[in-house]
């Protein structure tokens, strides 16, 4: 049995900016690092279209290619780079302790060292409309991509502070930031709910949630559904 675990190192787990920075400095110092890029090889990154607001690329770039490069870098000094999930760790408590991880439900490794980077996903709606117009249009980060929307009327789905936090500072370059909640009050603190109140030009919509993203290849709008009354607009 122990004839088929391999033996390593290091194993980086993720394969978005952290897991490759931490792969780049681990083969620099001789840790011959394994990765295991996950199912989604470049991370959340790989879904954004236009990078600006990453240093060391002046004329900006785009997620995948920059995840590219990257990888490209982490590879030059020796890293390994493999296409597979895991799915378990168990993790030594003891000092310089072997950890133990299955990598597809079957592949067994041991590693003198873990590094998870397995990121953030997005929590999308789901529906079709709205995955086709990823990088179109539709987007997770408001920080990233607000830009893009200088001067336009955006729509932001979401009750909680992460969406009070995205709808006041697209507030502050966009024309107006229509917030849709889908129950008849908002979950985010009582701070941010009352940064959004005052904020001239949010508005929020109660019992409204999104029921189709309209557009070809680029947004042009939304319908959406009162869920109490049913109208849709």
């Amino acid at each position: 049995m122990s004839e088929n675990i391999e033996k390593i190192k290091c194993l980086i787990i993720g394969s978005g900016p952290a897991g490759y920075t931490a792969a780049i400095y681990a083969a620099r110092a001789d840790m011959k690092p394994i990765m295991y890029t996950g199912l989604q090889m470049g991370g959340q990154l790989t879904t954004t279209t236009e990078v600006d607001n990453f240093p060391g690329y002046a004329n900006g770039t785009d997620g995948p290619a920059m995840m590219e490069d990257l990888k490209h870098q982490a590879e030059r000094f020796g890293t390994e780079v493999r296409f597979g999930m895991v799915t378990e760790v168990v993790l030594s408590t003891e000092v310089g302790g072997i950890h133990h991880i299955t990598v597809d439900g079957s592949k067994k490794i041991e590693a003198n060292t873990v590094i998870i980077s397995t990121g953030a996903t997005a929590k999308y709606l789901g529906l079709e409309s709205e995955q086709r117009l990823i990088g179109g249009g539709v987007s997770a980060c408001a920080t990233c991509d607000g830009f893009f929307y200088k001067g336009q009327d955006v729509v932001v789905v979401g009750a909680g502070d992460t969406a009070a936090e995205e709808a006041t500072y697209l507030a502050n370059i966009c024309k107006k930031v229509t917030v849709l909640v889908r129950k008849d009050y908002m979950r985010a603190s009582k701070a941010m709910q009352h940064r959004v109140n005052k904020t001239e030009n949010i508005e929020v919509l109660y019992n409204t949630e999104l029921d189709e993203v309209l557009g070809d290849n680029v947004v042009d709008g939304v319908r959406v559904v009162n869920n109490i009354s049913g109208e849709k607009k």
